[in-house]
């Protein structure tokens, strides 16, 4: 069993979640198939830096990318980067691909897609092989997300 800071974060108590764990996985299509969604339900926790030790994590479903000018729009910010692993873990306690609002340091604040709403979600916990399984709009509400349109296909995206 492996326990991690986001399985330990109270706000899990407060609403119906399962916890999946599961072997490392090396693609998006075998993470659904092991935790029973399609793709487009796993949700990736991008940290997003928008100034100097200042940054948001964005819940992005797995078959999408961020739309930066969506992004820029919603957060009213003209620059945004993607900081580098090492910069991520320090920021959130996690490191990349294990990274989930649950649990992390900082307290940032969270932008999750528009996607994100409406039905069963699986989301990062805390470490490879470790998922929480959600309804989408609990999510959202748990963590107080802000809920925009900031993603695009991954084959369109900006």
């Amino acid at each position: 069993m492996t326990d991690t800071p986001a399985l330990a974060d109270p706000r899990l108590d407060t609403v119906a979640h399962t916890v999946v764990r599961h072997h490392r996985v090396s693609s998006l299509e075998e993470a659904a198939a092991l935790r029973g969604v399609p793709p487009s339900a796993i949700i990736k926790t991008m940290v997003v830096r928008r100034g100097e030790g200042d940054y948001v994590l964005v819940l992005v479903p797995g078959d999408r990318v961020i739309d930066w000018p969506k992004l820029r729009s919603v957060l009213g910010e003209r620059r945004l980067s993607m900081p580098d692993a090492d910069e991520a873990f320090a920021v959130t306690g996690y490191a990349r691909g294990t990274i989930t609002p649950f649990g992390a340091s900082g307290g940032w604040p969270v932008i999750a897609d528009d996607r994100v709403e409406g039905g069963t979600v699986s989301i990062g916990g805390g470490a490879h092989g470790v998922s929480i399984t959600i309804d989408g709009d609990a999510l959202i509400s748990v963590i107080g997300a802000r809920v925009a349109d900031v993603t695009a296909d991954q084959t369109s995206s900006s």
